[in-house]
């Protein structure tokens, strides 16, 4: 009997430190993160973080995985296989809207732009008006693109929207002048650009950022130290970005995210941002372009969406 109890305080030790309850002191015992990342800058701290060795010095263990497309990283997500991801306000919402429990824990600094193809005689939002325009359907992409149509005065309904989920096809079809424009995230834009294609005007023109860092509800709830460890490795690589010499990791970054290599020397970094909570108005704006759209059911509130683990 006595040595049975001795081997159930065995297993119940070792039991407390496994699994992302770990305790902090417990740095070894820290389960690994798995997140998806796009082709967009958003992603550039997580392959500084992993590949400068931050990651490690805070004694995590992350796995990144890159996705093409909205839809396979969502899906992903959701199968099981990704403990978070770099996303936006609209996933999130879709996922809630689903009954998946996911969490907004940071913002992120991407950004948006609606691009005219080189060929196009499109100099303004207005010069678009019945003209072939790529999107991906009820993405932030779109998100963004009915935004600046708003502000002209214009409706969604009133550009023919083509629908090409995947990023690289998007900015492939616009440069070889199949499209009259597209709205591209960050660095495709600039490479579009680059390539003699025409900006028109992006989210950052608008003043919107709904594009944030979202992870499981449970990885929230049982993770925080591993979140935690997660953004000060983050926040070594924002640091490392704003301070380093674009030419030191330029290389590194079109290797590992997966970008063409004319990204080189087209694209344009954001300063970036240790990381920090959204602000209230993006997640309205969003939960309100979804509604009225007849795309979720409830009214999400702010409490909702985000959850703060970068003060815990």
């Amino acid at each position: 009997m006595k040595k049975l109890f001795v081997l159930l305080v065995v297993l119940l030790s070792i039991g407390a430190l496994t699994g992302c309850g770990a305790d902090k002191t417990a740095e070894k015992a820290r389960q690994p993160l798995n997140i998806g990342l796009m082709p967009d800058t958003d992603s550039l701290p997580f392959i500084i973080a992993q590949e400068k060795g931050y990651f490690k010095e805070e004694g995590l263990e992350v796995n990144i995985q890159q996705y093409k497309s909205a839809m396979d990283r969502d899906s992903a997500l959701q199968s099981g296989n990704l403990d978070g991801a770099v996303s936006d306000m609209l996933a999130v919402a879709f996922a809630k809207d689903g009954g998946f429990n996911v969490k907004v824990t940071s913002f992120t600094d991407g950004s948006y732009k609606l691009v005219a193809g080189s060929q196009s005689a499109a100099k303004s939002v207005a010069d678009l008006k019945g003209q072939d325009v790529a999107v991906s359907r009820n993405t932030i992409i779109e998100y963004v693109t009915d935004q600046i149509l708003a502000k002209e005065n214009m409706s969604g309904d009133s550009i023919n929207k083509v629908i090409i989920p995947q990023i690289p096809a998007r900015l492939e079809m616009l440069q070889n002048g199949k499209l009259a424009a597209a709205t591209l995230p960050e660095p495709m834009a600039s490479i579009a650009v680059h390539n003699g294609c025409q900006f028109i005007t992006g989210s950052d023109e608008l003043g919107i950022n709904p594009g944030v860092i979202m992870f499981t509800a449970k990885t929230t709830n049982d993770c925080r130290a591993e979140l935690a460890a997660m953004y000060r490795a983050y926040n070594k690589a924002v640091d490392y970005l704003n301070n380093t010499p674009r030419e030191e990791y330029m290389d590194l970054v079109i290797e590992k995210g997966g970008f063409p290599p004319a990204a080189k020397e087209a694209m344009k970094l954001p300063e970036y941002h240790h990381a920090a909570l959204p602000k209230e108005s993006d997640v309205v704006d969003c939960v309100k372009w979804l509604q009225a759209k007849g795309l979720i059911k409830k009214n999400y509130t702010y409490a909702d969406f985000v959850v703060d683990v970068l003060n815990k």
